[in-house]
């Protein structure tokens, strides 16, 4: 997936490995990355992967190590990554909640939104007309 995060008007995104365990989307990162010092300063970001973007607030959780469903679920995804970035000392673990949900679907050809938003519970799917 693509994750957005921004801080003092400055925006980046960059392709991570995200595991979803309970409705929620974890990630790994280095704590000397940009990305951890954004999330540090503004919690506030955005993952995206084919037709959906998802909204929310990200937290750290400590290092990935001490989150054994995680560390079983990441292995198991991306054996690779887990074998060279995961025990590094200065990696971290995010989970970002989700607050906001869009896809684009095509239902008889022709193209609708859908939107979840988690905090009214609210689901809808409009059609996009122009």
């Amino acid at each position: 997936m693509a994750l957005a995060t921004s801080l003092d008007g400055e925006v980046t995104a960059r392709t991570m490995s995200v595991v979803q365990l309970g409705g929620r989307l974890y990630f790994q990162t280095d704590r000397r990355f940009r990305k951890y010092a954004q999330l540090a300063g503004n919690p506030r970001a955005a993952l995206c992967a084919e037709n959906t973007q998802i909204l929310g607030r990200c937290r750290e959780l400590g290092h990935p190590r001490e989150h054994s469903e995680f560390c079983r679920a990441y292995r198991e995804l991306y054996p690779g990554s887990f074998g060279r970035y995961t025990q590094l000392e200065d990696e971290r673990l995010f989970v970002l909640e989700p607050e906001f949900v869009e896809r684009w679907l095509y239902i008889g050809g022709r193209p609708h939104v859908e939107t979840f938003d988690v905090g009214a519970r609210r689901h809808e799917i409009r059609e996009y007309r122009l």
